[in-house]
C-alpha cells in the first residue's frame, strides 16, 4: 500500500504501511529527537532480529467476541496507516492479530483484558497488532496489559462506531529490561466517545504513542496518563489528536513523577484543528512532578490550529519539585517528611488514578506507585 494522501501532521509528515516509505531515524529528526535509539535494540533501523517471543491471552466479556486471525484480515489496518518506520516495521512483520469486536448495541458486563507478556531471557524482537471494533451504540471497556521481559513493537487500533462508549486501560508494567515502541490509535465515529488511560510504571524504554481521529461530528476524546520514572528509565509519551471534522471534543491530562539519576520523561501532546473542523473544544494538560536532582523532563505541547471558528482551544505544561510550602505545611502538624512527600505525590498522582474505572487496574497502579516511593526513601 502506498502513502496517505493526507499528512498527518506538520510533525507527523508520511503515512506509510510500507518501511522503505521512512528513512532510518538519526535522532535528529522531531519525532525521534528526544528517543534514546541506541537503546531501541534494533527496533528503528531492521536491526533486530524477530526470534523473540511474547504471549497474548485474553480474558474476554461474555458479549464480546475475539478472533485470532492472519494478516489477509480486511479488518486490519482500515483505521490506522503506520506514521513512522517502527510503527510500519511492527505492521510489516506481525503474523497473527487480534480482534476483539462488540456486538451492535451490546454493552459488556466486564472488562475485556489483553495480556501481553513477554518470557523471562528470550532474545530477539516481537511484533504485534491488536484491533478492537466496537460496532453502533455498544459499550465496553478494555484493559491492555504489558509485563515480563521483551523487545516489542505493536499496534493497537480502535475502531468506535456512531454513538458507541469505549473506555480503554494500557498499564505498562513491564520488567526493568524491557522495550516498548506502541502505537495506539482510535478512529471516532459519529457522537462516539472514547476515554483512555495510559499508565508506565515499568520498563527500560517504553515508547508510546496515542493518537485520535475523529470520522464524523459529536466525537469526544479524553486520554489521561500517569507515569513514573525511575533511575536510567525512559518513558515517552506523543500524543496526536486530530480534530478533521466540526463539532468535536477532547481533553487531554497527563502527569508524571521522576526520582533518581538518569530518569527521563517525554511528554509531546500535538493537536490539530484542520480548517473544516469548526466548533472544536480542545484542551491539553502535562505536568511533571521532580522529586529529586539528576532527572530530566521534556514536555511539548503544541497546537496546530488552522480555522479561527472554534469553541475553545488551550494547552498547559508544567515541570517542577516539590513545593517547599506544602511539605512545611504538613510537618508543621506533625507529619515527618517522607510521609508528607506521599501525601503530595499521592494527591498529585492521584487524581487521575481515581478516573480508573477497573478496580483491580485502580489498586495495582496505586500500590506500583507506593512500591515506586518505597524505592526512592530506601535510597535517600
Amino acid at each position: 500500500m502506498g502513502l496517505d494522501s493526507r499528512p498527518l501532521s506538520t510533525l507527523h509528515e508520511k503515512a506509510s504501511y510500507e518501511v522503505a516509505d521512512f528513512e532510518v531515524p538519526s535522532g535528529r529528526e522531531e519525532e525521534w529527537r528526544f528517543t534514546p535509539l541506541r537503546r531501541l535494540r534494533g527496533l528503528h533501523n531492521g536491526t533486530a532480529e524477530p526470534i523473540g517471543k511474547v504471549i497474548v491471552e485474553v480474558q474476554a466479556a461474555p458479549e464480546v467476541t475475539v478472533e485470532i486471525v492472519g494478516r489477509d484480515d480486511e479488518r486490519l489496518g482500515t483505521a490506522y496507516v503506520p506514521a513512522d518506520r517502527v510503527s510500519a516495521q511492527a505492521y510489516a512483520s506481525f503474523t497473527q492479530a487480534t480482534v476483539v469486536t462488540v456486538p451492535k448495541e451490546a454493552v459488556a458486563s466486564a472488562p475485556t483484558v489483553i495480556r501481553t507478556r513477554g518470557e523471562d531471557g528470550a532474545s530477539g524482537a516481537s511484533y504485534g497488532h491488536t484491533t478492537v471494533i466496537l460496532e453502533p451504540f455498544a459499550e465496553a471497556t478494555v484493559v491492555l496489559s504489558h509485563r515480563g521481559s521483551a523487545t516489542y513493537a505493536d499496534n493497537v487500533e480502535f475502531v468506535v462506531g456512531d454513538g458507541a462508549r469505549l473506555s480503554v486501560i494500557s498499564l505498562q508494567d513491564w520488567a526493568d529490561d524491557a522495550v516498548h515502541v506502541s502505537h495506539q490509535h482510535a478512529k471516532l465515529a459519529r457522537d462516539a466517545r472514547f476515554v483512555s488511560h495510559n499508565i508506565s510504571l515499568g520498563g527500560d524504554v517504553v515508547r508510546i504513542s496515542p493518537s485520535v481521529v475523529y470520522d464524523a461530528p459529536g466525537g469526544d476524546a479524553e486520554l489521561y496518563g500517569v507515569y513514573f520514572a525511575d533511575g536510567g528509565q525512559h518513558l515517552e509519551h506523543r500524543l496526536l489528536v486530530d480534530h478533521v471534522v466540526p463539532h468535536c471534543r477532547s481533553r487531554v491530562d497527563y502527569r508524571g513523577a521522576l526520582q533518581d539519576d538518569d530518569a527521563h520523561a517525554v511528554w509531546i501532546g500535538d493537536v490539530i484543528i484542520r480548517a473544516e473542523a469548526e466548533g472544536t473544544d480542545t484542551y491539553e494538560l502535562n505536568r511533571n512532578l521532580v522529586l529529586t536532582d539528576g532527572t530530566r523532563v521534556d514536555s511539548v505541547p503544541n497546537l496546530e490550529i488552522l480555522t479561527g471558528e472554534v469553541a475553545g482551544a488551550g494547552h498547559a505544561s508544567a515541570s517542577g519539585r516539590l513545593d517547599d510550602e506544602h511539605l512545611f505545611y504538613l510537618q508543621a502538624r506533625g507529619i515527618p517528611f517522607d510521609e508528607a512527600r506521599r501525601m503530595v505525590v499521592r494527591g498529585f498522582l492521584g487524581q487521575l488514578i481515581e478516573r480508573i474505572e477497573v478496580d483491580e487496574v485502580r489498586e495495582k497502579v496505586q500500590e506500583a506507585i507506593e512500591a515506586e516511593l518505597d524505592q526512592g526513601a530506601a535510597k535517600r
